[in-house]
Order: C-alpha cells, then structure tokens, then sequence
C-alpha cells in the first residue's frame, strides 16, 4: 500500500475488532480511533444512542482528517450496515487514502463468552450485554461481501433520497446531541 490507509474494523461486539485496531496502530503506525473507549471516558456506566452516533461522526471527521494529512488511522467501532461501509470506503478514497475493511465473524454463544470474559476482567472497558441484544444485533447486522472486503466489489451509491454519500453522512452520523 502507498500513502494513508483508513482500516475500518467491522463486525459485533467480542470479534476482535479492537484488537485487530491495537495491532494496526502499532503495525502501521496508525492513529486508533475507539469509539467506546470515548463513550466510556464522557458517559461511564451509561451508553446513550444519541450521543453514541455524535461520537462516530466526530470520529469519521478525525479519521478523514488524519487520511487527507497522510496519517494512517485504524476506525474501531461495528459498521454494522453495508451503507456506514460505502460511505466510508468512499470518504476514505475522496481523501486520499486507501481503505481496508477487517472483518471477523462471531457466533451468539463465543460472543457471549468474549463479553462476558471481558466484562469480568475490565468491567470498565464494557457494558452488560443482554442475550436479547446480542441475538437481535445479529439479526441487524449486514455481513460484508468479499468483494467489500478485498475492494474489488464498486461502492454502492448513496441510499434513496439522499444526493451524496457526504449528506448520507450528514444524517447517520450529526455533528451534535
């Protein structure tokens, strides 16, 4: 790879995907940017939606920043939907950068015992996950394709009734609570 990568970390909760993010800091020299660990640092023990998707967008902002500035950067948090996915494979072309996505694959029952292993051991680093959320976070989540993940699959356009992937942007992730 030549110039800035953007490496986003996809998948559920207990995958990896921080992980896989320390080890892109390190290994690439990228700026890691994890969302929970800014969620726990302003909210603590709550995890307000609201403010979860202002964490993001400030992020996504940092990330193409640091791209546009030839900075490395590992973007740790789910992109759970294949548009968060396009619109990031996008940005981070339109700044410059090379976008790679990592993905993991995890069960119900090894995700319960990663989260539950992890909430044991730095119950500060987590939230308590009921087998309700897990299941139905599953359910909602959009598994990349192979073609998303080696990049040779083109980036979709912008959902319906949105002109731009940077207004999609606008609206999943605004810039305030």
């Amino acid at each position: 790879m030549t110039g800035p990568t953007l490496f986003l970390t996809v998948g559920l909760p207990g995958c990896g995907k921080t992980t896989a993010a320390r080890r892109f800091e390190v290994e690439h020299e990228a700026i890691r940017l994890t969302k929970d660990e800014w969620m726990k640092a302003l909210y603590g023990a709550e995890n307000p939606s609201s403010a979860s998707d202002v964490i993001e967008g400030r992020l996504v902002a940092i990330a193409l920043r640091a791209v546009r500035l030839g900075v490395n950067v590992a973007l740790d948090f789910g992109l759970w939907s294949r548009a968060e996915r396009s619109a990031l494979r996008y940005a981070g072309d339109q700044a410059g950068g090379s976008v790679v996505l990592w993905y993991a694959p995890i069960g119900v029952e090894e995700q319960r015992r990663r989260h539950d292993l992890r909430l044991a051991s730095d119950p500060g680093s987590t939230w308590p996950i009921s087998e309700a959320e897990l299941r139905d976070w599953a359910s909602r989540f959009d598994v990349p394709t192979p073609g998303e993940l080696n990049g040779t699959e083109p980036i979709d356009s912008p959902p319906t009734g949105f002109a731009s992937w940077a207004e999609w942007m606008q609206h999943r992730w605004p810039s305030r609570v």
